[in-house]
C-alpha cells in the first residue's frame, strides 16, 4: 500500500441529546483539524453502547483520535469511588475497546483532553480531579461562567520533557498553550512516557515507549484556533505523518 495514500484517520464520537433525542456528536474543528491541519480523512466513529466491533472498526482505519468532551471517565474505570460527572458512559467503553484493538494490530492513537485521560486510564493508570482540593499550583480550567472565547484564552506555559516525542515535535522552548480541563493524570499508566509538564506538575503530554503502538497525546486543545500557534501545527503535522506511516503495511 503506497504511503502516498492520504490515511484515515477515526474520530470518537460523543452521545448528546439533540432536539430531544440521542445523537452522536463530534465538534466540528476535530474533524476540520484533520482534514486541514494533518491532511489526513476524517471519519466519525459512533460509541456505541455495544462496543464489540471495535477491532473491525480498527481494522478499517489507519489511526483513532480521541477528542476532548465535557464528560468526565467514570470513576469506577480506574479504580475510584467518588467522582464528578457528566458521564458518557458509551464513549468510556468504546474508547476503551478502540484503544485496546489499535494497540493489539499496531495503529497509531491520538488524544486531546479527554483523549489522554481515556489513554491513560485504559492502559493502566488513574486520574485526579483538581475540584476536589489538594495542591495543585494553578487553576487549570476558567471560570464556570466563561464564555466560549475565554474560556479557550485561559492558559499557561509547558515544557516538553527533553528527548521525548514532543520534544523533538515543538522544540525545547517553553510553549503557551490553553487549559481547559478539571481531571488530569493521577498515576501514569505502564508503558506511557511524559511528554510534557506544567510548572506544579500535571502531566501536559503522553507518548508511547519505544517499540509499542504509536501514541501521542496533549493534554490541551490543539485544535482550537491554531493557526497562529506553530506548536499547535507541529502536533497536526505529526498525526499525520504518524498516520501515513501506519498505511503502509
Amino acid at each position: 500500500m503506497s504511503s502516498s495514500r492520504k490515511p484515515v484517520i477515526g474520530i470518537i464520537s460523543c452521545n448528546r441529546i439533540v432536539e430531544g433525542e440521542s445523537a452522536y456528536t463530534v465538534k466540528n474543528r476535530y474533524v476540520d483539524a484533520v482534514a486541514r491541519y494533518a491532511d489526513a480523512v476524517p471519519l466519525i466513529c459512533p460509541s456505541l453502547e455495544d462496543s464489540s466491533n471495535a477491532a473491525l472498526v480498527v481494522e478499517r482505519l489507519d489511526a483513532i483520535l480521541l477528542t476532548g468532551s465535557n464528560s468526565n471517565i467514570e470513576p469506577r474505570r480506574y479504580g475510584a469511588r467518588d467522582g464528578r460527572g457528566p458521564y458518557d458512559a458509551n464513549r468510556d467503553g468504546m474508547s476503551a475497546a478502540l484503544i485496546a484493538a489499535a494497540t493489539v494490530v499496531g495503529k497509531p492513537v491520538f488524544g486531546i483532553c479527554r483523549g489522554l485521560q481515556e489513554i491513560n486510564v485504559a492502559l493502566g493508570g488513574t486520574l485526579q480531579d483538581h475540584r476536589d482540593g489538594g495542591e495543585h499550583g494553578f487553576p487549570h480550567h476558567a471560570p464556570d461562567d466563561a464564555g466560549l472565547d475565554d474560556m479557550f484564552a485561559f492558559g499557561h506555559r509547558v515544557e516538553a520533557v527533553p528527548g521525548s516525542l514532543l520534544a523533538d515535535i515543538v522544540g525545547s522552548e517553553p510553549i503557551a498553550v490553553n487549559s481547559v480541563h478539571y481531571q488530569a493524570i493521577g498515576t501514569l499508566a505502564p508503558g506511557l512516557i511524559a511528554n510534557a509538564k506544567a510548572s506544579d506538575g500535571v502531566i501536559e503530554a503522553i507518548s508511547s515507549s519505544p517499540g509499542a503502538s504509536p501514541i501521542l497525546a496533549v493534554q490541551w486543545h490543539p485544535e482550537w484556533r491554531p493557526d497562529n500557534r506553530p506548536h499547535d501545527l507541529a502536533f497536526w503535522r505529526e498525526i499525520g505523518r504518524i498516520a501515513r506511516k501506519s498505511t503502509v503495511r
